[in-house]
């Protein structure tokens, strides 16, 4: 599979089904920030992945897990 994008997930209930959103990045270091930064803010977040997707890249992400949106219509 070649990967197109990284897909930050997180296990937030007692579930234990990962979910994310529509945040695809360029890299996986990208992800992982955002990811993170979301864990610090989200009090419920239980677990945190990255994951290979062949998703179109959606958004940019910096070192502190700020976001920027690309390719939006």
């Amino acid at each position: 599979m070649t990967t197109t994008s990284w897909k930050p997930e997180v296990i937030a209930d007692g579930s234990g089904k990962w979910a994310g959103n529509t945040v695809r990045t360029a890299t996986r270091e990208e992800a992982e920030n955002y990811v993170l930064d979301l864990a610090c803010r989200w009090t419920a977040v239980r677990e945190t992945r990255v994951v290979e997707s062949d998703d179109p890249v959606t958004a940019a992400v910096d070192s502190n897990g700020g976001l920027t949106w690309v390719n939006r219509s």
